[in-house]
């Protein structure tokens, strides 16, 4: 979400007119909001969460009426902002409902809250009905109004609420918040490498085994005689490995006699 330009009117602490224009503000890629206490820096994150969800963070939006305690009488609370979402650019402009002078007479009359989307990328159809524009906001952010006051404006004490969450609940709303796909496609990549090692690894004790088998009949040891087979497989091959010695050093004698033979006919035969 990028936000374009927000007009406040009759709003919080603003009892005028007030402009902010993001694109200038944000035109090096960060700008910080800072100010005196009171000077309304939280009461501008309530005008851009009121325009996308018509409701303010946390307490603020229980026993507090958003119209301004300065603005003229009669004046109307609106917020409008513009704001580029999920790549559609629109602009939403809301009023809360608020006390009014009656037109006759003495008195307020409650003045109801009115909301509007216009598309300024000229596709699609503009609404007027605030529930049908609370869901395409939803749609689009992909976050209800709880989520996004607890993770983008971050709302003292909600933000501690998330921190306070179980893993489960935390991983379902960062989930939503952030793109996760490419992390959970490696976590699939995994699980599937994990079932083709397991897969070829039982492939390979079974040969093994065969081979184990094979060996231990040819060398006339009974199945189930010796549990551990590298035990007896060591053997074996002590034992092949002494025979070999054995039939090398027998091999030189028999050679060594062969060659005294030879020499002996090659005498004979001169002779």
């Amino acid at each position: 979400m990028r936000l374009h330009h927000l007009e406040i009117t009759a709003f919080g602490p603003f009892a005028d007119t007030v402009e902010i224009d993001f694109d200038e503000l944000g035109a090096d890629g960060l700008f910080l909001l800072h100010g005196q206490t009171g000077a309304g820096k939280t009461s501008i994150l309530d005008a851009v969460a009121f325009a996308l969800y018509g409701t303010v963070p946390g307490a603020r939006s229980e026993g507090r009426r958003l119209l301004s305690d300065h603005a003229r009488v009669g004046a109307v609370p609106t917020v409008r902002l513009e704001a580029t979402i999920a790549g559609r650019r629109l602009a939403i402009e809301r009023s809360p409902d608020f006390e009014r002078p009656k037109k006759r007479g003495t008195g307020t009359i409650k003045q109801q809250a009115k909301a509007n989307l216009t598309w300024l990328d000229g596709s699609g159809e503009n609404l007027s009905r605030a529930q049908e524009i609370g869901d395409v906001v939803k749609s689009l952010l992909g976050m209800s109004a709880e989520q996004f006051f607890q993770v983008v404006l971050l709302p003292q004490g909600d933000f501690a609420r998330f921190l306070r969450a179980n893993s489960e609940e935390r991983g379902r709303l960062l989930e939503r918040l952030f793109d996760t796909t490419r992390f959970g496609d490696v976590e699939q990549w995994f699980r599937d490498r994990r079932g083709a090692g397991t897969k070829l690894l039982a492939e390979q004790q079974k040969k093994v085994e065969v081979l184990a088998a094979k060996v231990a009949a040819s060398a006339g040891i009974e199945a189930g005689a010796d549990a551990d087979p590298v035990e007896w497989a060591g053997r074996l091959l002590a034992e092949a490995a002494e025979n070999r010695d054995d039939a090398a050093a027998a091999l030189a004698r028999v050679r060594a006699v062969d060659e005294a033979n030879r020499r002996r006919l090659d005498e004979t035969v001169a002779l």
